[in-house]
């Protein structure tokens, strides 16, 4: 898969269509791969903490989820590269996973937020295979609390597994468990159970495509965003000129 270098993070050169196929042809093949969503946040997190920027590069599929990466790439020659935002990845892959057959699991969110995402996506696909869900408690689980959700899972052996608890700590969780689930496919989409469930709002249409979506999320959640943002906004621009200077090597374990 092409890719392109942020800041030392490699980035999947990649578009909603062939991030679709990519995961269809692991499916296929039973191969056993997690999938990192990157909005600009996940760069800046990446050069604070080495263990998470190992993590993200030996991720099979980084998508560009967030504009100013996809701006990046455009520059570095990936023409054909395009947003490849977290819901639309997902309501995408359900698509293709009514036409194929294929199972999935969500791990994340609330009960209720799981629950309307079930009926939300079961009435854009009737015939989509949702086969289970879990909300874990919002605190650090325990190694016996985490080995029942994981047998849970690999009993109800989902195609895909859809983690929604946000970047970096579904990352985190990926790297931790992949070697013990046997769903081939694991992909973490952060917000984007919320998103399509319909318990946050998304931005206009307008807004994603302008790279403007952080101002409208800062607008409905203030105190929880608003440091991410105006701190981290200005944090990624620094190190992206930084490494226009002192470029840092991909480096993966």
């Amino acid at each position: 898969m092409d890719w392109f270098n942020v800041c030392g993070v490699r980035v999947s050169a990649i578009n909603l269509d062939a991030a679709t196929k990519q995961i269809d042809e692991w499916i296929c093949s039973r191969r056993h791969v997690y999938v990192c969503v990157a909005p600009a946040s996940t760069i800046v997190d990446c050069q604070k903490n080495e263990t998470y920027r190992s993590i993200v590069n030996t991720a099979a599929m980084v998508t560009p989820d967030g504009m100013p990466l996809v701006w990046l790439g455009k520059l570095k020659g990936k023409k054909n590269m395009s947003r490849t935002y977290g819901p639309d990845l997902m309501q995408a892959v359900c698509r293709m996973s009514q036409e194929k057959g294929y199972t999935q699991y969500f791990y994340g969110s609330t009960t209720e937020t799981c629950r309307k995402l079930e009926a939300e996506l079961k009435n854009k696909f009737p015939r989509l295979r949702i086969i289970g869900k879990f909300s874990p408690p919002f605190r650090d689980l325990s190694e016996e609390e985490n080995d029942v959700i994981v047998e849970e899972i690999n009993r109800r052996n989902p195609d895909i597994l859809w983690i929604g608890l946000g970047s970096p700590k579904q990352d985190f969780w990926m790297a931790r468990n992949r070697i013990r689930l046997i769903a081939p496919v694991i992909i973490g989409v952060g917000a984007a159970f919320d998103f399509l469930a319909g318990t946050k709002k998304q931005a206009p249409l307008w807004m994603r495509r302008s790279g403007l979506e952080w101002l409208f999320r800062l607008c409905f959640e203030p105190k929880r965003l608003w440091k991410r943002y105006l701190f981290g906004n200005t944090q990624f621009i620094f190190y992206v000129l930084q490494d226009l200077i002192i470029p840092r090597k991909v480096t993966r374990p």
